[in-house]
């Protein structure tokens, strides 16, 4: 939980559970560079004879083979939030990827267009090159770039875990390249919180606006401070309810059509719309503590 965007899943996860009185369990992994350890805990779960598995797979393709072992084994498995090419998941539950970048990217773009700006130079800190979710983003950026009725120039990428650490310094990186040129930088939950700091220190705070191409509660805090001028938003917390939700369905068989993808719509919050926007099903409340277990009385 690096990235504090599954920390809303976490709590989604947590709070349909309880509704529902299903027990849960959550195994953590250590980061986007732990995908052994991430095979090694489906291993696991699969061997422990779970009713379900809820997986948010941290590649698009190298989770797919414990995937297909859990349902050889008669276990299904749902997704979360992260986009996988597996063909053995029960059920998609995730929002629009691509539509990430294009919603932010637009954003941009009309700021731009208010600013009066002809032609604007943007950098990108998207997270791990190979999750999903990141593809979408800078997939996203790229279209609406292209399409933008100003000339929209993507100066660097870089991909990087989404710790806070490593973050900040691929921003101070960006600033160091491209800083007296930049006029945006977008990034990730753990990426665009990363590059506030870095951007003061350079002096480039009045210059360079960053936008957050997802929601936490801490980019919530940001966006009201003005320290980030606005989020896209997929609704973790909203997805990991739908996806537990589905898993209970299906494992009690009252849907009557199996759907292959659940999708949540995106929202976007700026300081504009901050004031009535609705939180609750986009990120944890203020101080929550992550939750790794739960058991209902009924079962305990």
């Amino acid at each position: 939980m690096k990235d504090p965007y599954w920390i809303s899943c976490n709590y989604g996860v947590i709070s349909e559970a309880r509704r529902l009185g299903v027990a849960v369990d959550i195994f953590v992994a250590d980061g986007y560079n732990d995908l052994v350890g991430q095979l090694r805990k489906m291993d696991e779960v699969i061997a422990a004879k779970y009713d379900a598995i809820v997986i948010s797979p941290l590649s698009m393709k190298a989770n797919n083979s414990s995937i297909a072992k859990a349902r050889a084994k008669g276990i299904p498995v749902f997704e979360l939030a992260n986009d996988s090419t597996s063909d053995d998941l029960t059920i998609k539950v995730t929002t629009s990827l691509k539509s990430m970048g294009i919603d932010a990217t637009q954003w941009v773009v009309r700021d731009a267009q208010k600013r009066g700006l002809k032609s604007i130079n943007i950098a990108l800190l998207p997270g791990p090159s190979d999750a999903g979710w990141v593809k979408g983003e800078v997939e996203g950026t790229r279209e609406a770039a292209h399409k933008a009725a100003i000339k929209v120039n993507i100066l660097d990428i870089k991909y990087g875990d989404s710790d806070r650490i490593g973050q900040s310094q691929l921003a101070a990186q960006l600033l160091a390249e491209h800083g007296k040129k930049l006029d945006y930088i977008l990034g990730c939950t753990g990426c665009a919180p990363a590059a506030i700091l870095p951007t003061k220190e350079s002096g480039l705070k009045n210059r360079i606006k960053i936008v957050s191409y997802d929601l936490t509660r801490e980019v919530a805090d940001f966006i009201r401070k003005g320290d980030i001028v606005a989020s896209g938003d997929t609704k973790g917390v909203s997805q990991a309810r739908v996806s537990i939700n589905a898993a209970v369905n299906f494992l009690e068989k009252r849907a009557k059509e199996v759907p292959h993808t659940i999708l949540i719509k995106l929202g976007l919050v700026d300081q504009t719309t901050y004031a009535n926007y609705e939180f609750d099903t986009s990120t944890a409340p203020s101080g929550y503590v992550p939750v790794l277990s739960y058991l209902p009385d009924a079962v305990k």
